[in-house]
């Protein structure tokens, strides 16, 4: 509908005075309507059945049509009885029924059907009742037509010369905030106090606290309270609801101390705080993490007889996951659930999401296989934060899996779903899968962002396929897709990998001539390519355009700066920036230490190493694999095989994940020193831990004349299986596999860390069994040599399932031979 139509409306005029109209009783009225709905619902041929009907009352149709109208449920058939009443002859709708039509449509939404009837009105020069146009105001206010609505507020106001329902006004309030139109709605709203008169009430308690609403949504609490005390006078505030609304203001501008002296002012007032009001200053202390008083706050809710509800256990759990304590996360649910309260998605969600930022992904799935049985339905943000974090844990086979299970459950991925599988598979390495699954994305109309292209061709840069990042450039300027300044960096440093420092420069001038700010990112890229060259001058004067800029070093700044200087094997520099950094507000990272630990073994000073690491440990800072893999090659260079393992095994207790490097050192060092100095356990050091489990079997085996490198292969994978890293160590057996090493002691091995793990039922979805007996003999013995190294109060039913596969083997011999010999025998015969 038009604002001209309208506009074109007419003031209406005095009407001209007519005689009182005798209607039917209210029986006869509901018995012409009943007929009437059964007659154009039934009839083909209705307008007879209508004139035969109507002629039995002593009223006319023009009189009739609004009570029939009004009392229609029908829109379609109102719309029917409509147009035979305005076809007949001699008469036209009045303005009464017109109007009772518009009510019958607006009721049922039918917006494009309003404008017909409303033109129809502007040709005859009819205006629709004051009833009617509350009517309209409403609906198109609850339908979000703002604008719509806000001319038939004009219409009441100037052409009608009268003023809008309460009701309809409230409707057209709420529908303004909704859309942020707040200036609009502040005008009408005090066109409602202006016209109201104490006989007529224009504006209620509700109609304030949708402007003091939105006044506290943005942040305009003060003048929200305001706007309460001069509309009932200072101090007084009437209604629970309005104390409610200014708690939650406070809150939500993280004003948590005056939301708590409105939440105790409502008290002393002699009010009594709903689960509305608990809920809102709960949520104020789980935005400040302050969890003592929200405990408080529960209790009180208990003794006052108030059911906590799912909302602020929702809001209580994502806190505590927030502030990282999803222990106490999982405290709360299950006290949640023991109190009657029944969980819903969101807090499941929040669960999920936080067990996969931990990296405890396994949990998170269960809780929502948990949730599936409890019969709720997941949603993109259960299965996001499980896709990523499968993908990180390099398990893309479960991640697309469950992106698969995602869209069964009518789930369609979004932009962030197909993100986080695409940034995983980055991660994980499967760089030519992530381009596959976003080639799927743009197949269902999903299209890629900026930070999705960073991450695919910082993916490409760091496999060394620079010339695929550049195709990647051009396809998102054909799209149109404007590169940020993490998309150079990332062309930068994939420049730099590929040892072209010209063009990295060259890059990044560009970026900076095009007016696009490096940021620390872009800074760092350059820093990390003079540094990778030895160009430590240049690197340094990286940094102080850098801090020109206002731009800080961070932690990766100084870190890159650090290994530079170490590569250059210049302590001295290295340790002055390390100290630079540690006086500033930067503090040193794992990188930095790692880098500081390898220079110090390049110098061969290991004992500043270990040094190093422990003070590393003591701040906190949790060693990764490459701060572990530099101390076992740096020990394995100087002969100290001891020492290399002993920290091997340290770094398995604390559940670091070893990789292929680790393995080379960890191999060649073993095979290469052999002699029994090398593999001593006694020094100093966190060999005082005790004996070596890798050198104890290694020297066994090397004893019982098995090749050098199957003796360290095996020893390490045992090690893997006492620690319950079974996964890492299945895929070491797989590598063993593929270079022919013997896997009888490996079986074995395994076979022990499935069954310390309290799966030994489960064993052979693990593995399977196709040794031969001599192998399954060697199996066993190294598995009861094995069963003297488990930790105490730890059993292990390795050897059991060992001896019965060995009688198995030997029963299914002797049946074999007993069935060869029968053959025989009868062939003889």
């Amino acid at each position: 509908m038009s604002k001209t139509i309208l506009s074109r409306f007419k003031p209406p005029q005095k009407p001209k005075s007519r005689l009182p109209v005798d209607f039917p009783s209210q029986s006869q009225l509901n018995s012409l309507v009943n007929d009437v709905s059964e007659i154009l619902r039934t009839h083909e041929h209705y307008e007879e059945s209508l004139e035969t009907r109507f002629s039995e009352e002593d009223i006319l149709v023009s009189d009739a049509a609004p009570v029939v109208l009004d009392r229609l449920r029908d829109a379609e058939l109102g719309l029917k009885f409509f147009d035979w009443v305005s076809r007949r002859p001699w008469c036209s709708p009045d303005p009464r029924a017109y109007s009772s039509l518009l009510k019958l449509l607006a009721q049922s939404k039918m917006f494009s059907e309003i404008e017909t009837v409303l033109e129809n009105m502007m040709n005859e020069e009819k205006l629709p009742t004051l009833e009617a146009l509350n009517i309209l105001i409403k609906a198109y206010s609850d339908s979000g037509f703002v604008d719509k609505a806000v001319e038939f507020y004009s219409v009441v106001v100037e052409k009608q010369c009268s003023f809008p329902s309460v009701y309809a006004c409230n409707s057209l309030l709420d529908a303004l905030v909704k859309h942020r139109r707040s200036d609009v709605a502040r005008r009408i709203y005090d066109e409602m106090l202006h016209r109201d008169n104490g006989e007529i009430t224009c504006a209620d308690n509700y109609s304030t606290c949708i402007l003091v609403k939105d006044l506290c949504k943005e942040g305009k609490v003060e003048e929200g309270r305001k706007l309460i005390e001069d509309r009932w006078g200072e101090g007084c505030i009437p209604s629970i609801v309005f104390y409610n609304t200014l708690i939650d203001g406070y809150c939500k501008r993280g004003d948590i101390q005056q939301a708590n002296r409105i939440f105790r002012e409502l008290k002393m007032k002699g009010f009594l705080p709903t689960v509305v009001s608990y809920g809102a200053i709960i949520n104020g202390f789980c935005r400040k993490g302050n969890f003592k008083a929200i405990d408080r706050l529960i209790s009180e809710m208990k003794t006052r007889g108030l059911c906590v509800n799912v909302k602020i256990y929702n809001n209580i759990i994502d806190a505590q996951c927030k502030h990282g304590s999803i222990s106490n996360a999982l405290e709360t649910f299950r006290q949640m659930i023991s109190s009657g309260c029944e969980p819903d998605i969101t807090t499941y969600n929040s669960m999920i999401s936080s067990l996969c930022k931990e990296g405890r992904v396994q949990e998170a799935h269960d809780l929502l296989a948990q949730a599936v049985k409890r019969g709720l339905m997941p949603n993109k943000f259960s299965y996001t934060p499980l896709v990523h974090g499968y993908c990180k844990q390099g398990e893309v086979v479960r991640a697309s899996n469950l992106l698969i299970e995602m869209m069964q459950w009518g789930n369609k991925p979004d932009l962030v779903t197909y993100g986080a599988l695409i940034h995983g598979l980055v991660l994980a390495g499967e760089v030519n899968v992530a381009l596959t699954i976003r080639d799927k994305m743009i197949e269902q109309k999903v299209y890629p962002d900026a930070g999705v292209y960073n991450v695919l061709m910082s993916g490409l840069c760091k496999k060394g396929m620079l010339s695929a990042a550049k195709e990647l450039l051009e396809e998102m300027l054909t799209q149109n897709i404007l590169p940020d300044a993490y998309v150079y960096a990332t062309l930068v440093d994939g420049f730099i990998r590929d040892g072209d420092l010209d063009e990295a420069k060259k890059l990044f001038n560009f970026m900076v001539e095009r007016g696009i700010d490096p940021g620390i990112v872009g800074y760092n890229a350059m820093i990390k390519g003079y540094s990778k060259f030895g160009m430590m001058g240049d690197a340094i004067s990286c940094v102080n355009r850098m801090v020109k800029k206002c731009i800080l070093p961070d932690e990766f700044t100084f870190s890159t700066i650090i290994d530079g200087y170490v590569k250059q094997h210049d302590m001295g520099k290295a340790l002055k920036m390390f100290h630079n950094m540690t006086k500033g507000k930067c503090k040193p990272n794992v990188v930095t230490y790692s880098s500081l630990i390898n220079g110090f073994f390049l110098k061969g000073d290991s004992h500043r190493a270990v040094e190093l690491f422990r003070e590393m440990q003591s701040l906190g800072l949790v060693p990764n694999v490459v701060t572990y893999s530099i101390l076992i090659r740096g020990f394995c260079r100087e002969g100290k095989i001891a020492k290399a393992v002993l920290f091997f095994e340290e770094m398995l207790t604390n559940k670091c994940r070893p990789n292929d490097v680790t393995y080379h050192y960890l191999i060649n060092g073993l095979t290469n020193n052999i002699d029994d100095d090398a593999v001593s356990t006694t020094g100093n050091g966190p060999e005082e831990h005790g004996k070596s489990l890798v050198l104890d079997l290694f020297q066994k085996m090397i004893s019982d004349r098995w090749n050098n490198y199957t003796a360290a292969y095996n020893a390490i994978l045992i090690c893997l299986c006492q620690h319950r890293m079974i996964t890492v160590a299945v895929e070491l057996r797989d590598k063993m596999m593929k270079k022919g090493y013997p896997l009888d002691v490996t079986f074995a091995a395994l076979l022990h860390g499935v069954c310390i793990g309290g799966r030994s039922q489960e064993w052979r979805n693990f593995f399977s069994c196709n040794l031969s007996q001599q192998e399954l003999q060697v199996a066993l013995k190294y598995s009861l040599m094995l069963d003297q190294y488990l930790p105490s109060g730890i059993t292990s039913e390795a050897s059991q399932i060992l001896f019965a596969l060995v009688e198995e083997w030997s029963y299914d011999k002797q049946e074999y031979n007993r069935k060869e010999m029968t053959h025989v025998e009868i062939s003889a015969i």
